[in-house]
Formats: structure tokens, C-alpha cells, sequence
């Protein structure tokens, strides 16, 4: 049985039911690894051994229910007791966390089993896995494609059936878009819904935890989970976390959506706006009210983010300077020598450009000229959608300006991959919840990804509405075919 093809509840049900064990899973996924790998390289590190180990552990007890017993991975900047964790970065390539972040923590606690920890753009920035220090990750649909970042690892796993589901994390669209190339659904919740402890920042009041699976209702069940308040972490909300699958009722009768027009204008592929328009329609069918709105403080979202999150990046990239722990140039003559040489090793250009962007916009005579106008900047965009939700109760537009690009097709054009995340970043802003489904195909047969953004909290909303789509569609159900493709 290829065990592989499954989603989370589904191996649920045949555990439960005893046609399967763990072990029986962990090895499917580990012989459909040994099979794909070469081709998507989506892990960094794997745990075989030890995966094999607590899946047989879990058999013995002879009890299953909820995750117990089912494997995941996790973008490899959560911290994992005894396992390397290494942000896709030179600077901690050998790296050994004596901790356990939160998120994965409580997926362990339930009886996840961890199958190993997967690719990045280094230190989360960038969009395509081409700025992982080790190699690029690819995309299922098409091995000469991106599988987008800096989750796509995570996205390329889930995508190629390595893997369930995957923890990842998102600054700026770092799930949603991936999701959105590989076909696949991926959560950006609220941010201060997830603990963020143990996970490595990037920029601290835009990074949010994550979830990449195959299907909506695995997406609920996994947020359930992770979600709640955690005394480790003082930006997590004390917040009542619902039971998300109960709102998996495919019903949007009466639920009022709002598309903007500026999501929909030039520098939007045509394939790309006629999907989306056509799941809108869609809803339409379903008994939703669709009307446009306007956002108009859109268009500053991306230059704004990129003075905020390099300068927050900056700060936090600050600690990683070779005397406790990482990379260190042990052959520097003097203390300041090995400051500046240990961290141009351990870095790549782009953090390098990101630290000196962020740096210079902190720094004095342009503190006020740069970080506090896009700080302002940030207010006025989170008052667009404040202005929007008091009518509506979700936002539909376009994850991504096009579908999936070719590796190495913008990797020198830092402008226009910057410019992928220009439909994601205004969500992070924002701080409110993002989630991408699959709505369609392209004319090259890759998928087309649609984003829905509720009010801050609200989740079930979005899990509503998106489930709601994905029982009248058939888009979820493509799967990906070597050379790029689709089984349906």
C-alpha cells in the first residue's frame, strides 16, 4: 500500500481500524524519500533511526487517535533537542540545540513522529530555496522550477509525498506562496496564535508559525494543536482556540467575500486572475456575496516590509557573531578580525544584504526617514483591512503574481523576487491570518494558488470558506507527476 498518498486523517482512520501500524507509515514515507529525494532534495537533515524507533514505540502501546503515530517534518529553524538545526546557513551548519521549540513540542507531546527537517532560503529570506547555503530545493510539478520560499522544502516534501504535513514559518509569505507553487495548502495564522519559541527570527513582529499540508481539514486538525498561549513566549495570545474541525461544514450561504482590485491589476498573469476569478465565481454558486473592494495602501506594503523586516533581521542576526556558538574564524588575529570574519562566512549575500539594508535604516539620521515612515505606513495598511472587515468576513485574492518560476531565472534579479511576495506581505503587516488553497491550473499545467485573509482570530473563517471551496472543486486532488504534470 502506498501509504504515501495519504492525508493525515485518512492515516488516521486506517490506524484506528488496524490495517496499518506507525512503522508501516514511516517506512512508506522513508522508501518514497529514498525515491524522490534526488530529484526534490527537500530535507537538510532526516531521522530515520529514530523515527523507526518511537513508531515502534507507539505500535506497542497498541492505542492511536489524533496524530499518534503519524510522521512530519519541520523547516529546519525550529529548534530540535539533539538534532542540527540549521537555518539553510553556514553560521550553524553544525549547530545541535540542547531545546525543543514549542510548536514542535506539542506535536511530540501528541505522538507526532518527526521524519527530519527540511530546506530554506537561509535565515527564511528569500522566495525560491536558491539562497539556502547547501543547494535549492525543486518543484514536483516541474524539476526546472522553484518550489518558491523559504519554506520550499516543506512545500516540496508535502507536495511530493515525503511527508503529511510540515511546520514551517512565514514573514512575509513564506508558506502561502510555496503552497501556492506546489499545489498544496498552506496557513499563515494570526499572528500571537502560535508560540514562536524555539523558532529562529527573522523579523520578530512579522514571523508567524505555520502549517503546509494536503487538504484543508488537516490543516484545522494541526492548528488545533499547535495554537494556544505559551509562557515562553510573551507575543503569543491568551486566546481561546477553537475546535476548527467543527466549522468544516462546507456551508458559505450568506458569508460575505471582498476581492480587491488592486490584487488583480498589472503585473498579475492573466492565467492567474482568471483562476482566482473563476473560484470567486464559484463561491458565488455556493451562496456567498462577492463584491470588490479597495485596499489602497497595497501598493506601499512591499517597500515598507522591506525597511521593517531587514532592520528587525539585523538586530536579531546581531547574536550570531562566532563566540557562543555557531561558525567561528579561529584563525582571526584579534577579537574584532573575528567578529567581521566569522559572520562573512557564515552568511550569504543575501542576508549580508538584508543585515546591511536593515542596519542602515536604524541607524542614526535615518531612524526617523525610514523605519518610523514605513512603521506609519504599516498602520494605514492595517487600517484598510480593519476598514474592509467591518463589512466583510473574508478577502479573496491571488497568493502569487504568476505561477512557479525556473531556477535561476530571477536569482540575479533581486527587484522582481522580491516582487513574488507583493500579494503575501500586506497580511503579515497586517498581523491578520492567510491561508493558500489550489483554485487551478495554468497554461503550463502548474497550480494556481488563491489566498483568503479573514479579521484577526478568526481562522474558522477562513477554514470554513476554504473547505467550502475544496469539496466542489476537484484542484486539492491533483497531485504531481515527475517532470511536472498532474494525476488527478
Amino acid at each position: 500500500m502506498d501509504l504515501y498518498k495519504f492525508t493525515i486523517h485518512e492515516l488516521q482512520d486506517k490506524l484506528q481500524a488496524g490495517e496499518i501500524s506507525s512503522e508501516d507509515i514511516v517506512k512508506s514515507l522513508f522508501s518514497r524519500i529514498a525515491d524522490m529525494e534526488d530529484k526534490v532534495q527537500a530535507f537538510i537533515t532526516l531521522c530515520e533511526a529514530a523515527a523507526l524507533k518511537s513508531a515502534r514505540g507507539i505500535d506497542g502501546e497498541g492505542q492511536y487517535g489524533g496524530i499518534k503515530g503519524i510522521p512530519y517534518g519541520l523547516k529546519d529553524l525550529f529548534c530540535t533537542r539533539g538534532i542540527k538545526t540549521t537555518c539553510a546557513s553556514r553560521m550553524l551548519e553544525n549547530f545541535v540545540p540542547s531545546y525543543e521549540s514549542t510548536a514542535s513540542c506539542r506535536l511530540n507531546e501528541k505522538g507526532g513522529i518527526l521524519l527530519g527537517k527540511l530546506n530554506l532560503d537561509e535565515f527564511a529570506m528569500g522566495s525560491s530555496t536558491e539562497q539556502s547555503a547547501f543547494f535549492p530545493s525543486r518543484n514536483p510539478w516541474d524539476w526546472e522550477r522553484v518550489p518558491g520560499g523559504s519554506s520550499g522544502g516543506s512545500a516540496a516534501a508535502v507536495a511530493a509525498g515525503e511527508i503529511p504535513y510540515a511546520l514551517a514559518s512565514d514573514t512575509g509569505g513564506s508558506i502561502r506562496q510555496p503552497a501556492s507553487y506546489c499545489g498544496i495548502v498552506g496557513l499563515k495564522p494570526t499572528y500571537g496564535r502560535v508560540s514562536r519559541w524555539g523558532v529562529a527570527a527573522f523579523a520578530s513582529s512579522l514571523d508567524q508559525v505555520g502549517i503546509l499540508s494536503r487538504d484543508v481539514r488537516d490543516c484545522a486538525l494541526i492548528l488545533e494543536i499547535i495554537a494556544g498561549k505559551d509562557p515562553l513566549d510573551s507575543t503569543s495570545a491568551d486566546i481561546e482556540v477553537p475546535n476548527y474541525s467543527a466549522f468544516l461544514d462546507g456551508e458559505v450561504k450568506g458569508m460575505r467575500i471582498a476581492y480587491p482590485r488592486e490584487y488583480f491589476r498589472q503585473g498579475v498573469a492573466e492565467s492567474t486572475r482568471a483562476a482566482v476569478m473563476k473560484a470567486l465565481h464559484k463561491f458565488e454558486e455556493l451562496g456567498a456575496i462577492v463584491e470588490e473592494v479597495s485596499l489602497p495602501h497595497s501598493e506601499y506594503a512591499l517597500p515598507a516590509y522591506y525597511i521593517v523586516a531587514p532592520a528587525e533581521a539585523s538586530t536579531n542576526l546581531a547574536r550570531f557573531d562566532g563566540v557562543r556558538y555557531g561558525l567561528r574564524d579561529s584563525e582571526a588575529d584579534n577579537v574584532a578580525d573575528m567578529f567581521s570574519s566569522s559572520r562573512a562566512q557564515g552568511f550569504g549575500p543575501e542576508v549580508k544584504r538584508r543585515i546591511m539594508l536593515g542596519t542602515y535604516a536604524l541607524s542614526s539620521g535615518y531612524y526617523d526617514a525610514y523605519y518610523l515612515k514605513a512603521l506609519k505606513v504599516r498602520r494605514l495598511i492595517a487600517q484598510d483591512f480593519e476598514k474592509v472587515f467591518r463589512d466583510f468576513d473574508l478577502i479573496v485574492s491571488p497568493t502569487t503574481p504568476t505561477t512557479a518560476f525556473k531556477l535561476g531565472e530571477q536569482i540575479d534579479d533581486t527587484l522582481t523576487l522580491y516582487l513574488n511576495d507583493a500579494l503575501t506581505v500586506p497580511v503579515n503587516m497586517a498581523g491578520l491570518p492567510g491561508i493558500s488553497i489550489p483554485c487551478g491550473l495554468d497554461n503550463d499545467a502548474l497550480p494556481v494558488g488563491m489566498q483568503l485573509i479573514s479579521w484577526a482570530f478568526d481562522e474558522a473563517t477562513l477554514f470554513k470558506a476554504a473547505y467550502a471551496f475544496e469539496q466542489n472543486t476537484d484542484y486539492h486532488r491533483l497531485t504531481p507527476v515527475s517532470g511536472g504534470g498532474i494525476n488527478g
